[in-house]
């Protein structure tokens, strides 16, 4: 049977032609622009990455590498000065004290008071030391006598043993009584200079022209037989007319102590004003318990500006150090190999340098040795520091 729609088979697709898909036009240039395009953020994504992986790193190895100040080395071919503290001394000094006990009966003279030499400073009562020196005297009368009477029987004893009218043996004995009466007398004459020196020493008098400088007795004091390690003096008189100063020199400076060196110093009472002294004496030798040579000094006074028992400020001139750099002394440090300075290479790389120390200026050493005025020198650095250590200069 035909058919009713013709048209109908002409219009039905095959089965095969059921499974085919045509796609649309420019649909595979868009996928491959997707595909280009994922790859392309895919790789910025992995460099981006990668860079600043690069960047953290290198900013971590930045952040390693130490930052360090430099200073600026300066020659000592000029030298300097070294200030020393110094104890001022009155030329001559005379602690007085006692030499007989008694009751002080006046003085006569007060601190500040100029005195004469042999001037009477003070006076113990005498009566005692009077009588003591009467009876010596009394004794030294009568044993005088005694020995005159036993002399003339001296005389007539040779004159009769001459004439053997006495035996040998009775000029002998009086020739011994003789003799021990002389040496009574000798005794005697002793405890009469003893008595008129003891006398002699209730005045207390002045040793020399000078200042008295302390007074510790009054009227009345009962004072005794004393020394500088048992009792006060009395008086202390001080010859102000010269000046003695006393400095601990340190042991390193030695070497620059000449005879006859001249130096200044200052007093705080008068800050203005520059004094001179002379080096008149050397211990000679570092006491070990302070690691300081004794220097004595002197220095004319005559308008007593200067007073015993002051502080004085020493400036030592210096000679200039034989090849030396000065720097501060933050700048050292204590190694295994010794006291060294650390020093920046031209490829900003460290190195360690051991050096010496030629003087302590307290905040400044002068040092020989390893270093030369055009290195570059680390200021305070640290103790991590190792030589070969790269470092950043912070101050160019």
């Amino acid at each position: 049977m035909p058919d009713k729609n013709p048209d109908a088979g002409a219009h039905t697709p095959a089965p095969d032609q059921l499974l085919r898909h045509s796609a649309p036009p420019g649909l595979k240039r868009w996928g491959r622009i997707a595909v280009v395009a994922a790859v392309v953020i895919a790789a910025l994504g992995i460099g981006w990455r990668l860079w600043k992986s690069h960047n953290t790193a290198q900013w971590t190895d930045d952040q390693a590498v130490p930052t360090v100040q430099i200073i600026k080395l300066s020659n000592t071919r000029k030298g300097g000065a070294l200030a020393l503290p110094g104890d001022v001394e009155a030329f001559v000094n005379a602690p007085i004290y006692a030499q007989v006990s008694g009751y002080l009966q006046k003085w006569y003279f007060d601190i500040g008071a100029k005195v004469k030499k042999g001037a009477l400073l003070a006076q113990i009562d005498p009566s005692t030391y009077q009588a003591a020196l009467a009876q010596a005297k009394g004794a030294l009368a009568r044993d005088s006598a005694t020995l005159a009477n036993a002399k003339v029987d001296l005389g007539r004893y040779q004159t009769l043993a001459a004439q053997n009218a006495i035996s040998q043996q009775q000029l002998a004995t009086q020739q011994a009584t003789v003799s021990s009466d002389a040496g009574v007398v000798d005794v005697d004459r002793a405890q009469v200079s003893q008595a008129a020196i003891n006398l002699a020493y209730t005045r207390i008098i002045a040793p020399f022209d000078g200042v008295v400088t302390t007074r510790t007795v009054d009227v009345g004091n009962l004072v005794t037989v004393g020394t500088a390690t048992s009792t006060t003096p009395l008086f202390t008189v001080s010859d102000q007319t010269k000046m003695r100063i006393y400095v601990r020199l340190p042991q390193n400076y030695a070497s620059d102590v000449r005879p006859g060196m001249t130096v200044t110093f200052t007093v705080p009472q008068y800050p203005n004003r520059a004094f001179h002294a002379t080096l008149v004496a050397n211990a000679g030798a570092v006491a070990a318990a302070t690691g300081t040579e004794l220097l004595q000094f002197g220095t004319d006074n005559s308008d007593h500006a200067l007073q015993p028992g002051a502080y004085a400020n020493m400036h030592f001139p210096l000679p200039s150090g034989a090849n030396g750099i000065r720097l501060p002394a933050t700048a050292l440090t204590f190694r295994d190999a010794g006291m060294q300075v650390a020093v920046v290479d031209a490829g900003n790389h460290v190195r360690l340098k051991t050096v010496n120390i030629l003087r302590d200026n307290g905040n400044t050493v002068d040092v020989s040795g390893g270093v030369d005025p055009s290195d570059r020198i680390i200021d305070n650095p640290a103790d991590a520091l190792q030589d070969g250590d790269p470092v950043r200069i912070a101050n160019r």
